[in-house]
């Protein structure tokens, strides 16, 4: 059996593109009940593996179910910061399931205040929760901002966070450049390709390739040309598109790269060979 190292070698010496949605919703109504189809159109758009993200302890199971039964599906272990009264993992916990040689991420988690408001502490307690199991696990934390800039960082940096993935990324440059100055990654989502996501094209632009990912976040933010309509894993060719013509690129550069950066953050996926 070839090496993960061996297998990347040889995976990238082949000419057929492909491209990783390193995160998405496949347990969710719309997409959980026509599976098959999904995996048949990212089979036709070049997306050879996805990540599946977990939101809350109810629905892990769903997610590491999909991530068992399909070789080309890994999984994600966490609690979404959007309801105080969700059910926690403890730290113990989220290190157990990140065992699990399918469950390769510790998240999403983060912080959230468009949606959450007042006393905050509860969602900060969950953040470093995440942060320190992802640490004790050595695998990646996967990571939900919005309108928390100032404070993720500021937690991120406090705990000494490792392995940190900002996914759907809606901030600015300079929050860009405080995440790579951590030594972490960057996942892009349809909301690139959206006309008004300027300080998002530009941090897109500013990104080192080395450190990009692309995501779709589905069944939400489908990209253009299907803004407004559920979003799938194979719609991420969309957003690697736009990237690639934002950063006057090839798509097929831009899947190289982005593929590999997938497979040296998230260094427990094997890369899928489809028969």
């Amino acid at each position: 059996m070839l090496s993960n190292k061996s297998s990347l070698k040889t995976l990238f010496q082949q000419k057929t593109m492909q491209l990783i949605d390193s995160h998405c919703h496949i347990n969710f109504e719309g997409l959980a009940e026509r599976l098959p189809e999904v995996f048949a159109n990212m089979s036709a758009n070049q997306v050879r593996q996805a990540l599946a993200i977990s939101v809350s302890r109810e629905t892990f199971s769903e997610v590491l179910a999909i991530a068992e039964t399909n070789e080309h599906i890994y999984a994600s272990v966490g609690v979404h910061p959007d309801s105080e009264t969700a059910a926690e993992f403890s730290e113990d916990e989220l290190v157990q399931h990140a065992q699990h040689p399918k469950v390769v991420g510790i998240g999403e988690t983060g912080l959230d205040y468009h949606w959450c408001k007042g006393d905050l502490t509860w969602q900060h307690n969950r953040f470093i929760t995440h942060i320190q199991a992802a640490k004790r696990a050595q695998v990646p934390l996967i990571i939900h901002t919005r309108d928390a800039a100032a404070d993720t960082l500021k937690i991120l940096r406090e705990q000494q966070a490792e392995k940190i993935l900002i996914h759907c990324f809606t901030e600015d440059t300079a929050f860009a450049k405080a995440v790579l100055d951590m030594g972490g990654y960057i996942s892009f989502s349809g909301i690139l390709t959206f006309k008004n996501a300027k300080e998002i094209q530009a941090a897109a632009q500013y990104c080192p390739l080395d450190r990009i990912l692309v995501e779709t976040d589905s069944p939400f933010l489908a990209p253009v040309p299907y803004r407004g309509k559920q979003n799938e894993p194979a719609y991420v060719r969309h957003t690697a598109e736009f990237l690639a013509q934002l950063r006057s690129d090839s798509l097929e550069n831009i899947a190289a790269a982005t593929t590999e950066n997938f497979y040296r953050l998230f260094d427990k996926v094997k890369p899928f060979q489809a028969a």
